[in-house]
């Protein structure tokens, strides 16, 4: 049983227009399977894994583009070795024309693996302009990080956001995940009131196995108390289900003032489900509706 997707025609006018998604190297197969439910000039992030390495990187953005995407190469900070390997990354992207959207994150790793603490070290290096990047995606987490400082994570976004504006960097902002909507757009108005413009995509998850979201949640620290799942469409007690974002999508429809809260799109982390998100994003935004 497909969950049911309904959509206003303002949900797909302002929201769902220039959705982006999130890929792995590992899935360009499945973005061949995928390519064609999905509209042409698309972002497609591609993740910056442990596992994978640097040949295994250029080949997916290379693969984004070929299909007539746009690639959106992750740089994780923390799991760059060396400066030199942040600068073989960049020339790669720049020599197979992928370079001109990044986004940089800190990373997962407790511990740097080279010298780069942060996000913002990265970007303060000069290298991303100097290898032609021009636009990058920084993170946002509405519900905290489970290893940074509230006050830290409000720093890092303001500082990054005006680093960026004095190099004359176009950017944004990509959320983690989330289950509340609410919760989403207060994140929002907290941000627009410290000054940071940069259009904001709001982290949704593709459709997913109930299982699958919760583990996900619960390893970045996403809230799914039983009263959050139960207002997002699946509940605790039946992991074994389906559930898709419609009613998160509606809300936030529901809420969001430009007036308040700026530029806003939507970015869809996939779990591997380009074909399944993309086939649920067509159907959402015709309205169709599938009990």
């Amino acid at each position: 049983m497909n969950p049911v997707v309904t959509a206003p025609p303002a949900v797909g006018a302002s929201l769902l227009d220039d959705f982006s998604l999130e890929m792995t190297g590992k899935d360009v197969p499945k973005l061949e399977e995928a390519h064609a439910a999905i509209p042409r000039g698309t972002r497609i992030n591609v993740t910056f894994l442990g596992n994978e390495d640097l040949g295994m990187r250029l080949a997916a953005a290379r693969s984004v583009k070929r299909l007539g995407f746009v690639p959106v190469p992750h740089i994780s900070a923390r799991r760059l070795p060396s400066r030199r390997d942040l600068e073989e990354f960049l020339a790669g992207l720049a020599c197979d024309g992928t370079a001109d959207n990044v986004f940089v994150v800190g990373g997962d790793p407790a511990r740097p693996e080279g010298p780069f603490e942060d996000a913002l070290a990265v970007i303060r290096t000069g290298l991303l302009q100097h290898h032609g990047v021009r636009h990058v995606g920084i993170s946002g987490y509405p519900e905290g990080h489970p290893a940074i400082a509230e006050h830290s994570l409000w720093s890092a976004l303001s500082d990054k956001s005006a680093v960026l504006g004095a190099q004359r960097i176009a950017g944004d902002v990509i959320t983690q995940f989330g289950f509340d909507a609410d919760a989403v757009l207060r994140w929002v108005e907290a941000v627009r009131a410290r000054g940071v413009g940069l259009p904001i995509r709001i982290g949704v998850p593709g459709p997913a196995g109930v299982r699958r979201l919760v583990t996900y949640a619960t390893r970045f620290g996403v809230g799914t108390s039983a009263s959050i799942a139960r207002k997002y469409g699946f509940s605790l007690t039946n992991l074994m289900g389906t559930a898709g974002p419609d009613r998160f999508l509606h809300a936030l429809a529901q809420g969001y003032d430009p007036a308040r809260h700026g530029e806003l799109k939507v970015h869809f982390y996939t779990f591997g489900g380009l074909r399944a998100t993309s086939e649920w994003i067509a159907r959402f935004r015709r309205g169709d509706r599938e009990d």
